[in-house]
C-alpha cells in the first residue's frame, strides 16, 4: 500500500486508513478475561511503524493502569463470521490489578496522546475504533460478595465489524434467511462493546454514546456502583458459559443494560446459582430472549433464528423460531419477565413512561416516599428502549399479579407496571406471542427460589439511575439487602 492510497473505514475495512499524514490502529483480545498475573493477548493491526497501548480500568473516572509501546504490524480485515489472525502481543497483567473491566486505548505512533492524561471518562472511554474491552477477574478467592456480569455475547451479536452481525449482513437490518436461518459471528475481531461498529439507532435519550456499546449500558452502572462504595468483582457471560465463578461463594449475581443471548450452559448454570441460594439482580431488559452455541473453535457463535421454510423478515416478529427461548423453555421461569411480553422502541423520542408504583411497605422501597399509584422515573422516560414484563391480571384491590401461564413464578411480587402504548403512531414495536391478552406492559419485581431474584424489567435502569434520587434508592436497597443475605 502506497503512502498515499486510501482505504474507506466501514465495517469491511475497521481502522485501517493511511495516507501521507494519519495512520491508524484496531484490535480484540483472544479472549476477553484474564486473571491478574496472568498473560493477555491481543491482537492488534496499524499502519504506523509503532503504537502504543494505554489500560483504563472503567469505573467513576477510569484512571490509567499500564500503558506500553509496540512495533506496529499491517494486516487486512476479514469477513465477520471468521477469526481475523491478527498479529499477535502479549501484555502480563500485573499481579496487584483489582477485577474490573478495563478499557485498552490504542493510539498509533507514540508522540499522541491520549484523549485525557489524568483519566478517561464520559463519552471518551467509547469509539468504534482503536479501543479493546477486556476483563481481569479475580485471581483467587472472591473479593466482593457481587460478581458483575458483562454481556460479551449480545455485544458481539449486534458487532458489525467484518461487514455483519447476528442480524444478518450489514445494510439488511432485518437478517436474512440464507443458510438455513442460521447466523453466525466470531468473537476473534475488532469490536465487542468498544472498538467497532455496531448494528442500530442512536438513542434518542443519550446521544453521547450509541446502544449495544459497553460505555451506553454497563459503563453508567459500573461508575454507579464505584461512587457509591459498592465493591464488585467482574466475570464475562462466556466466564459463566464455562462454570467459573458462581460456585465460588459469591451472594449475589448482578447484570445491567441488555444481555440477550444466553446459551445453555449460561442458564444452567446460573439457574443452578440460584437454586443454590445465590440472588441474582438484573437491572436490564431483553434478558435470556435468544438462544446461542459456541462452536468448538470456541470463537463462532451460532443463532438459528429463522422457523423452516422462512423466506425473512424480523425473527422476533415470527413464531416457532428454533433458538428462541420463550418458545421452547420461557425465559420467565429464570428473569420472571419476558421481552414478548413488553415491547421495544428503537427510534426517536419516548413517550416519557414510567412504573406505577404498588406494595411499597416492601424493602425495595425503603426510603423513596412513595406511595402505592406513585409513578418512578417517568420523567426520565425509564421504560424502554426495550422492556420486559409478566402476564397479569389485577387482584379486588386493582393491584398487578401474575397469572402464571406464561412461566412466571406465581410469587413474583410486581412491584411496578407500566403499560405500553398501543397505536402504531407511539412507536412502540411487539414480538410474536400467543395471544393479545393481557396488553403488553413493563413489570419490575421479584420473587424467591432457593435465592431471590429480581429484575427491573428496562434496559434504561442503569440511564435513569444516574439522574432519579428514588431509583437510585431501589437500586440500593436491592443489592445492599441482595448482596448481604443467601437467602430473603
Amino acid at each position: 500500500m502506497s503512502a498515499r492510497r486510501q482505504t474507506p473505514v466501514n465495517s469491511l475495512s475497521i481502522g485501517l486508513v493511511e495516507d501521507a499524514n494519519s495512520h491508524t490502529v484496531a484490535g480484540y483480545p483472544a479472549r476477553v478475561s484474564t486473571r491478574a498475573g496472568d498473560v493477555l493477548v491481543l491482537h492488534v493491526a496499524t499502519t504506523a511503524r509503532r503504537f502504543r497501548a494505554d489500560f483504563h480500568r472503567a469505573g467513576h473516572q477510569a484512571p490509567p493502569m499500564a500503558s506500553v509501546v509496540w512495533a506496529g504490524e499491517r494486516a487486512e480485515p476479514r469477513r465477520y463470521d471468521e477469526d481475523w489472525q491478527w498479529p499477535r502481543f502479549d501484555f502480563s497483567v500485573p499481579s496487584d490489578w483489582p477485577s474490573g473491566v478495563y478499557i485498552v486505548v490504542l493510539t498509533p505512533e507514540p508522540g499522541a496522546r491520549p484523549p485525557t492524561v489524568e483519566h478517561l471518562g464520559g463519552p471518551a472511554l467509547d469509539a468504534r475504533t482503536a479501543r479493546l474491552l477486556v476483563l481481569v477477574t479475580p485471581s483467587g478467592p472472591r473479593n466482593a460478595d457481587v460478581l458483575y456480569k458483562v454481556p460479551i455475547l449480545t455485544y458481539h451479536a449486534y458487532n458489525l465489524s467484518g461487514g455483519g452481525s447476528l442480524y444478518g449482513p450489514d445494510g439488511d437490518p432485518q437478517g436474512t434467511a440464507q443458510g438455513g436461518g442460521i447466523a453466525r459471528v466470531n468473537l476473534r475481531r475488532p469490536g465487542g462493546g468498544v472498538g467497532g461498529p455496531v448494528k442500530g439507532m442512536p438513542d434518542a435519550h443519550d446521544l453521547a454514546t450509541p446502544r449495544q456499546t459497553f460505555a451506553h449500558w454497563d459503563a453508567p452502572f459500573i461508575a454507579w456502583l464505584e461512587s457509591n462504595g459498592i465493591a464488585c468483582d467482574f466475570c464475562t457471560d462466556l466466564d459463566l458459559h464455562e462454570g467459573r465463578h458462581l460456585d465460588d461463594g459469591y451472594r449475589l449475581l448482578l447484570s445491567a443494560g441488555h444481555d440477550e443471548y444466553w446459551t445453555d450452559e449460561i442458564r444452567r448454570n446460573t439457574e443452578t446459582f440460584r437454586d443454590a441460594g445465590g440472588n441474582i439482580a438484573n437491572f436490564g431488559a431483553n434478558t435470556c430472549w435468544w438462544r446461542i452455541r459456541i462452536a468448538e473453535d470456541d470463537a463462532t457463535v451460532c443463532c438459528e433464528k429463522y422457523p423452516p421454510l422462512s423466506t425473512g423478515g424480523d425473527p422476533d416478529g415470527l413464531r416457532y423460531a428454533p433458538d428462541k427461548w420463550w418458545e421452547t423453555e420461557p425465559e420467565n421461569s429464570l428473569t420472571g419477565v419476558s421481552y414478548r411480553n413488553g415491547g421495544g422502541h428503537w427510534s426517536g423520542i419516548r413517550a416519557p413512561i414510567g412504573y406505577t408504583v404498588q406494595h411499597t411497605d416492601h424493602w425495595a422501597f425503603a426510603g423513596t416516599g412513595m406511595a402505592d399509584g406513585d409513578v418512578l422515573g417517568a420523567e426520565h422516560a425509564i421504560v424502554g428502549y426495550e422492556c420486559d414484563g409478566a402476564r397479569f391480571d389485577r387482584d379486588p384491590t386493582g393491584r398487578a399479579r401474575p397469572t402464571g401461564s406464561d412461566g412466571t413464578p406465581t410469587d413474583f411480587t410486581i412491584l411496578g407496571i407500566a403499560e405500553l402504548p398501543q397505536g402504531a403512531s407511539q412507536g412502540w414495536e411487539f414480538s410474536a406471542r400467543d395471544d393479545s391478552y393481557p396488553p403488553r406492559a413493563a413489570t419490575f419485581g421479584l420473587y424467591t427460589r432457593g435465592g431471590t431474584v429480581f429484575t427491573a424489567a428496562t434496559t434504561d435502569w442503569s440511564r435513569a439511575l444516574m439522574h432519579d434520587r428514588r431509583v437510585a434508592t431501589v437500586t440500593r436497597n436491592v443489592i445492599t439487602r441482595l448482596s448481604r443475605d443467601q437467602r430473603n
